[in-house]
């Protein structure tokens, strides 16, 4: 490869990597970056683990539970009638289900580009129709806990901090995926172009919309 060559590629490679990074207004970063969404998926899998000890003391797996503040708060609040009822309309333990739902974060948090807000809307939105639910849920348990129960489990405690704060961080991208999507729409009043958006198909009519929205004020 002649040196022309070599100095175009490695300019048309920058290029590609500054467009794939470029901040997201109205904010003043990329929701998408790597640097955003890999603290996101380590805390989704620290929660999962904590979940997974949880879901093993409710199958009886384990004869008890960590819970240095509470004592046995922790076993009575997973082996209370509440936990009970909610297993025999679910079919599943809460804390089997919240496993299930961490490792989904931190999968869709891995999956995807850095402008995966664009490219890959469904994706991002699933994502968010996982986190953001699952924080509200959290709270709900630990309203029970409280009220109901009338006993405290310590990691459950810590699950719903995790919840909250993967809520805070996750929220960013997806709003600014429902910002461009509601671009196309204002733009085109198409519902086939729009899904097209949603599935993260590439038209000129799509690369306008993302560039409407970079190119807004950040205020």
């Amino acid at each position: 490869m002649v040196p022309q060559e070599w100095a175009e590629r490695m300019r048309q490679s920058s290029h590609s990597n500054q467009k794939l990074n470029a901040s997201v207004p109205p904010y003043r970063h990329n929701p998408s970056a790597w640097s955003q969404r890999i603290p996101i998926c380590l805390l989704a899998f620290v929660a999962a683990a904590i979940s997974a000890h949880l879901s093993m003391y409710q199958w009886d797996l384990i004869e008890t539970t960590y819970d240095p503040v509470f004592g046995d708060g922790s076993n009575r609040v997973l082996k209370s009638d509440t936990a009970k009822s909610m297993y025999a309309i679910l079919g599943i333990h809460d804390a089997s289900l919240g496993v299930i739902a961490y490792l989904g974060d931190a999968i869709l948090g891995f999956a995807g580009s850095t402008r995966r807000w664009q490219y890959r809307p469904w994706m991002v939105i699933l994502f968010g129709i996982d986190v953001i639910p699952l924080g509200i849920v959290s709270v709900v348990l630990v309203v029970l806990q409280a009220f109901v129960v009338g006993q405290w489990c310590f990691l459950c405690l810590v699950t719903a901090a995790i919840s909250l704060i993967l809520v805070y961080w996750a929220w960013d991208e997806v709003r600014v995926s429902l910002a461009y999507l509601r671009i196309v729409w204002k733009n085109h009043h198409s519902a086939g172009l729009l899904w097209k958006a949603f599935w993260g198909s590439r038209t000129s009519e799509l690369d306008v919309a993302g560039e409407e929205l970079l190119a807004r004020e950040v205020r």
